[in-house]
């Protein structure tokens, strides 16, 4: 038990002569272990030591005999009750798990031991017949005994779908009725298989397995007989291939998730981020890294609340609360590959406009366009590249969304078109919740939709109200019902109309509601208190609406999860439809799939250092989950940032795939230009790297988009056979070249990254670094982050500008990084940056380069976009020697060679045409 979580306790709570006596009885537990400690628990409390037998007269040997480590919690639901878990079946030995439900320890992710669990020789149901052929495996599972939760399905459908050689699909599903699913969009096709990598096993017993073939590896094994399938409580239990374990939703974490019992809950929130607790987004899927390196993931397409509970075994424990289980289960091999098979099932990335790349201002409080007018023009003054000027909801009239402020915020639309002039962009912000309370007729967001009954409805029918940001109450569009994508799209395209703006900022879908419920109240019935409540013991209508809440088809208690979802997809097809451009879509709130229609920012984090820290694993996990376009409030949302910490943020922040300065209205200005010093040249610094960089990110994106590939990596994607990069949280790669190291504690300007077997150089001056796979201790200034190129990799790279627009118009350089073997390789895929469908359509330059020994060679792979790609300059680092001489085509050209770096100067050639760089040595390397 984690000593930490007594702070957690209230001033009554220990002062109660209860409390403090069970805080004694679990500190005998901590300190002497489950042995004397149970048998101190049981004397104090007037019971005498008994077997742990189900019959109480001898002892079980099926029970005693299952490993702490092994223990399946058969009662998680609390409190826990000794006669309900024997009259479940199962073995009852009390852990300290009886500390949870005596403390309510809510801050805890940690439940410990089980009292209550599976036996080994457990029969909850009975496997039937089973039936093969080389497409799928089909059987029925039997009820045989009550599993102590309201309305087990008595027949549970097991199918086992082999989808392709990499990736096959487990479904359980009752017979006998109906179970809600989310009309979910799967991507996936069955094909042919001919070389699977799984082996897949079902015994009469119920051992279901599935294996890797090369090594044996078991990926999933999980004993059907102790499937738990109720009305509201579904529960499967799996042995891990490791512990190196990622994913199971967005919580404020590192990388890695803990199996010291630890609970991870997946229901969208729209709280603070603190850790150990479930926050905006929802995606029920993991990657695990096996001891050789390679990789498997498992995602369960089910929208209901859950709990995913890890154990030492190691072992995972999937807690669902209504739905069905619906598995699918990828065999990568490689971290990357899971990716791409993952995101082959709910969709690939949307390809982004590439001015979205660029640096974003916002800020929740400008209260005024002169304001913001002046907050830009300052940052503008002062040189900072910026693209995109953002509003939170002090723009809109009264805080009704699809409106702006006719006073404060007159000129608008007007200070919009002259951003369009500069070659800049506007986002403004969207709540899925409108007013109900305005005059008739007069505000078209709720009159449109009450007319067509649109609204998300109580259970007597009536809407649901509830409290947001709008004067009085809130009411909200169902988006699961057919009629509301194209309500919505009139709204956007009706404001649209009024303001040109570029890109929607959708916030507060999770969506929260300042009370709990709904102005009405909620029932008090089963939907809204289930039996097992995922997370913590507090209400899931806490901070949203009623659990009973009607939706088109079915409850908020099943739908919840996929508001977000439904939102960013009608939004999506309505900007889509209305600029016809791409769209550009930010969303708080998330569920599995959404990338397809927008990004994510990490919501309200707070100016600190931790949470500076906690923003890399954040975009590492959701590029994971699909969502490439990830970012956080630069230097912080909450509270006052400080010099040191906004410097080191902007440093960091930089190198975000969205790159936004944002913050709350009670807060400093923390714009760059208003901070002025260290924090202005941290920022101007690393976003002209940034700028120079684009073409790489860009392609990058254009793979995410194409091939479902991740865009900012954790360093074990590119060197998964290295333990020592399982659990590096404070480093991370753009793609597979570019590392980024930042310096995140305060008063450090040492920082010690870890650097992979291979050959590195520093990015600005070309400074090589042979690792043997080592942590390496080097100083960043104040205004810096560090930035190495790994060997073996050609990165094109374009002039900066102040703004995208400007950008895309200069010449491009190329940056050849020779490895251990004087090879490099790389692409740049180039194409108008904002118009649809380019890559499906051809539209599009692609790129290919490469270099071995003493030669470079440029080829133009695809050409379909009519534009002029000039070059400026070639660089290689990593060259042994000086060459005698250089040619270009053939032509000798002059250069510059110094430390092993060589620049040629390529002004007269461009990219659509192929070149080829040759220097040559006077003696043979």
């Amino acid at each position: 038990m984690d000593k930490g979580n007594f702070s957690s306790f209230t001033t009554e709570e220990k002062s109660s002569t209860s409390t403090k006596r069970k805080i004694c009885y679990i500190c005998a537990i901590v300190i002497v272990g489950t042995g004397i400690g149970t048998l101190l628990f049981w004397l104090i409390n007037g019971e005498s030591f008994k077997s742990h037998d189900k019959g109480g007269d001898k002892p079980d040997l099926v029970c005693s005999s299952v490993p702490d480590v092994e223990k399946f919690d058969c009662h998680p639901d609390r409190p826990i009750s000794k006669t309900e878990c024997l009259k479940r079946g199962c073995c009852y030995i009390p852990a300290s798990d009886l500390t949870v439900q005596d403390l309510d320890l809510i801050n805890s992710p940690y439940l410990g031991v089980p009292s209550c669990f599976f036996s080994k020789n457990f029969i909850g149901y009975e496997i039937g017949n089973i039936t093969k052929d080389s497409d799928h495996i089909e059987t029925t599972l039997t009820r045989k005994i009550p599993s102590g939760f309201p309305n087990d399905a008595q027949n549970v459908h097991l199918n086992i779908t082999f989808i392709d050689d990499a990736t096959l699909r487990i479904r359980l599903t009752d017979e006998d009725s109906e179970r809600f699913e989310p009309d979910f969009p799967l991507h996936y096709n069955i094909i042919n298989k001919r070389n699977e990598l799984y082996s897949v096993e079902l015994d009469n017993h119920g051992l279901l397995s599935v294996k890797r073939k090369a090594t044996g590896t078991v990926i999933f094994r999980t004993k059907l007989t102790q499937l738990v399938f109720s009305d509201q409580f579904l529960h499967l239990s799996s042995s891990t291939s490791s512990t190196n374990l990622y994913g199971l939703g967005e919580q404020k974490e590192g990388l890695l998730r803990s199996f010291n019992w630890a609970r991870y809950t997946i229901f969208n929130q729209g709280d603070l981020p603190v850790p150990h607790r479930n926050l905006y987004g929802s995606h029920p899927f993991y990657m695990v890294l096996e001891d050789d390196g390679k990789a498997n993931g498992v995602f369960l397409l089910n929208s209901n609340a859950m709990d995913a509970v890890l154990q030492p075994a190691p072992a995972i424990s999937l807690r669902t609360i209504g739905g069905i289980l619906d598995l699918f289960i990828m065999l990568g091999p490689t971290p990357a590959d899971v990716v791409k098979q993952y995101t082959g099932i709910v969709g690939r990335p949307f390809m982004i406009p590439y001015w979205s790349l660029g640096f974003h201002l916002c800020r929740y409080g400008y209260g005024s366009l002169a304001k913001t007018n002046e907050t830009l023009q300052r940052n503008l003054d002062k040189g900072v590249p910026i693209d995109v000027q953002w509003h939170d909801i002090d723009f809109m009239n009264r805080h009704l969304t699809f409106t702006y402020d006719p006073v404060n915020f007159k000129g608008l639309p007007e200070f919009v078109d002259d951003l369009h002039k500069k070659g800049m962009h506007y986002v403004g912000m969207f709540s899925p919740g409108v007013s109900n309370i305005e005059e008739p007729d007069t505000y078209p967001p709720y009159d449109d939709a009450a007319k067509e009954n649109l609204f998300l409805k109580d259970v007597n029918g009536s809407d649901i109200e509830a409290v947001v940001w709008n004067t009085n109450y809130t009411v909200f569009p169902d988006f699961s019902n057919p009629a509301t994508p194209s309500y919505w799209a009139k709204q956007f395209k009706d404001f649209h109309s009024k303001l040109n703006f570029d890109g929607a900022w959708l916030d507060m879908n999770e969506p929260l509601n300042f009370m709990n419920g709904s102005s009405h109240g909620c029932p008090d019935n089963e939907i809204e208190n289930p039996k097992y409540l995922p997370g913590r013991p507090y209400p899931l209508r806490t901070l949203t609406v009623c659990m009973t809440a009607k939706h088109h088809s079915t409850i908020h208690y099943n739908e919840h999860n996929l508001v977000a979802f439904r939102e960013a997809q009608a939004t999506f097809n309505a900007l889509k439809e209305i600029r016809q451009k791409r769209p550009f879509i930010i969303s708080r709130a998330s569920f599995a799939g959404q990338g397809v229609h927008s990004g994510h920012w990490s919501g309200d984090i707070t100016s600190n250092w931790e949470d500076m820290r906690y923003t890399i694993p954040s975009m590492l996990l959701f590029n994971m989950y699909g969502m490439p376009m990830i970012g956080s409030d630069i230097c912080g949302f909450r509270l006052n940032t400080s010099d040191e910490l906004c410097t080191r943020w902007q440093a960091l922040g930089a190198f975000y795939p969205f790159s936004r300065n944002h913050n709350d209205y009670d807060t400093i200005e923390q714009d760059p230009a208003k901070l002025d010093g260290n924090v202005l040249k941290a920022t101007i610094d690393n976003l002209n790297t940034r700028y120079y960089l684009l073409p790489y990110f860009y392609t990058l994106f254009h793979r995410s988009h194409a091939f479902g590939e991740t865009t900012v990596r954790p360093v074990f994607f590119e060197f998964p056979s290295d333990k020592n990069v399982y659990n590096l949280n404070e480093e991370f790669l753009w793609g597979p070249a570019l590392l980024i190291s930042p310096v995140l504690y305060k008063g450090k300007d040492e920082i010690t990254p870890y650097y992979p077997k291979g050959v590195w150089y520093d990015f600005y001056s070309g400074e090589k670094f042979v690792s043997k796979g080592q942590y390496r201790s080097v100083h960043v200034k104040p205004t810096e982050v560090k930035v190495d190129i790994r060997g073996g990799y050609i990165l094109p790279l374009q002039l900066t500008g102040k703004t995208t627009t400007e950008s895309r118009k200069n010449p491009f350089d190329l940056l050849v990084v020779l490895d251990e073997n004087q090879e490099a390789t790389g692409e740049l895929y180039w194409d108008d940056g904002d118009s649809l469908d380019t890559y499906e359509k051809g539209l599009y330059n692609e790129i290919k380069f490469s270099a071995k020994g003493n030669s470079f060679k440029s080829t133009v792979s695809h050409r379909g976009y009519n534009t002029t790609m000039q070059l400026n300059e070639f660089r290689v680092y990593g060259i042994p020697v000086g060459p005698s001489d250089v040619t270009v085509n053939g032509k000798a050209t002059s250069y510059i060679f110094a430390k092993g770096n060589l620049k040629v100067f390529v002004e007269n050639y461009t990219l659509l045409q192929e070149v080829t760089i040759v220097w040559t040595y006077d003696e043979q390397i």
